[in-house]
């Protein structure tokens, strides 16, 4: 009697542990599909809240229903190369002053010191983190990834402006001065070095790209930077 109820439990048993497993490994696939979702997700949250830093984007026609202000604000620059990028990058000048609400423009250079194209990408935040959501970009090199030829050295711009309604943010109004920095990485995909479809950045040599966000143009020594 005893051997039959054993025999009887074991494939329950077996049901159950196989429904168990079976619900553990949904659970696990539900996770990294969550997982994955989360990323765009977070990325749109940073742009949308200015969290960690992440810099705001505008069109000209928003930037031009914006007035300055009388608050002097000062932008300090900082320019930096991930390891594998050999690239020399850096702001031509350190820092800007302005006022609150007043477009800017300022400018980056970057030359490649090696003997092939390299395609870069630019990653960039600002601090105090709580400006980020204050920080409007209008034009920048880091909306596109740019690409230099052997020794080729440019000079990029980014147009921006701090918007005004950062002076009604408790924690934002009194900051005297906001840090924009950049770090440019290899770009995960060179096809813009060696595709059939390549495009050289503007004034490379070759055909500048139709995108306007793409900014980059060679050195000018005597060129302002305003």
């Amino acid at each position: 009697m005893a051997g039959e109820l054993a025999a009887g439990a074991a494939p329950r048993i077996d049901r159950r542990n196989r429904k168990v497993a079976i619900i553990a490994a949904s659970g696990a696939l539900a996770m990294l599909g969550l997982g994955y979702a989360s990323v765009p997700l977070y990325r749109l949250f940073c742009q949308a809240t200015g969290f960690n830093g992440t810099t705001q984007r505008a069109t000209a026609q928003q930037a031009a229903g914006i007035k300055a202000t009388t608050r002097p604000i000062t932008i300090r620059f900082d320019a930096n190369v991930a390891p594998g990028l050999p690239w020399i990058f850096k702001p031509e000048q350190v820092t800007q002053d302005g006022k609150v609400g007043e477009r800017k423009i300022a400018f980056f250079i970057a030359k490649n010191l090696s003997d092939k194209p390299i395609v870069g990408r630019a990653v960039f935040n600002v601090t105090p983190e709580q400006t980020g959501a204050y920080f409007h970009k209008i034009q920048c090199f880091c909306f596109n990834e740019q690409r230099l030829e052997p020794g080729q050295e440019v000079r990029m711009p980014v147009i921006y402006y701090v918007d005004p309604a950062m002076l009604q943010d408790a924690n934002a109004r009194d900051v005297p001065e906001i840090t924009l920095s950049y770090t440019f990485l290899l770009a995960a995909d060179q096809s813009l070095v060696t595709g059939p479809g390549a495009k050289p950045v503007a004034g490379s040599g070759g055909a500048a790209p139709k995108s306007s966000s793409t900014l980059a143009k060679p050195l000018d020594h005597t060129a302002s930077a305003r």
